[in-house]
């Protein structure tokens, strides 16, 4: 008399793990297949004259594409990197009216898409694992042009700001990282924070999601974890920017990385 209805408790056990695992699977694929964002205006809506520019990423030779800002001070070459699910325009910063400033200061500037972003190559976003392979092919891309000032700084904006500060610490050649609103460790940051993404209870999706999606993905999030490289940074300024009302990102995350890094 106890077997059905165990057998039936089994079912429904199996039948709920799957379902949970589905929808982790479902969630996972679509937050790295994020849709495009379309350009919406260039540089010429807020003056600046700009060059339509292609160049690769470092390792994959991914095609990448973006404008490039000349200063006739050609004083520094500022690097921008978007965050997750934007394009080169950054348009909640906005970044364009920013972009004027430098270049009103003698910096040339570079904006870019990263891959599976704006007009650029790719079918998958990383949030960083792959994406410092984008912004390391655009420091190489602006050595290439003998005509811009070497000196690079990277500006980075969340997923962006993170990917910066792993670029510079793997590249010497970067003088100088900006940081708004880097997440300190991708996993920890996915752990805490995939409900508020998805709107999924945080238990059981939150692990679980990030179990499944490196099966469907291949990504690998213990890859990108800034706070862990940020020390190769030293003896360079980095300088971190976090909004005390950040909801996206809790502020914790830039003292995370600002206890890391070794001052002089």
């Amino acid at each position: 008399s106890w077997k059905k209805p165990l057998r039936l408790f089994a079912l429904a056990m199996a039948l709920l793990g799957v379902s949970i695992i589905g929808i982790s699977g479902y969630v996972g694929w679509n937050l790295t297949h994020p849709p495009r964002k379309a350009l919406q205006t260039t540089p010429a809506a807020v003056g600046l004259a700009y060059e339509p520019v292609r160049f690769v990423s470092r390792q994959d030779g991914l095609a990448l594409q973006g404008w490039l800002l000349r200063s006739p001070e050609n004083r520094l070459t500022v690097i921008c990197s978007h965050g997750y699910g934007q394009n080169r325009e950054q348009a909640d910063v906005p970044l364009l009216p920013l972009a004027k400033v430098l270049v009103e200061h003698g910096m040339n500037v570079l904006l870019f898409d990263y891959r599976n972003s704006g007009e650029s190559a790719g079918k998958l976003t990383s949030v960083g694992q792959y994406e410092v392979r984008d912004l390391l092919g655009a420091v190489d891309y602006v050595h290439s042009r003998q005509e811009l000032n070497p000196q690079v700084a990277l500006f980075g904006f969340s997923m962006g700001a993170s990917t910066a500060i792993l670029a510079g610490a793997a590249e010497p050649s970067v003088a100088a990282v900006v940081a708004d609103a880097p997440f300190a460790d991708l996993t920890r940051y996915l752990e805490a924070n995939f409900s508020v993404w998805t709107g999924l209870p945080a238990v059981p999706f939150n692990r679980t999601v990030l179990a499944v999606t490196p099966v469907l993905t291949g990504l690998q999030p213990k890859k990108v974890s800034p706070v862990g490289v940020v020390g190769n940074l030293a003896g360079r300024p980095l300088l971190l920017i976090h909004g005390e009302a950040d909801d996206d990102i809790a502020p914790e995350n830039s003292l995370e990385l600002q206890r890391a890094y070794p001052a002089a």
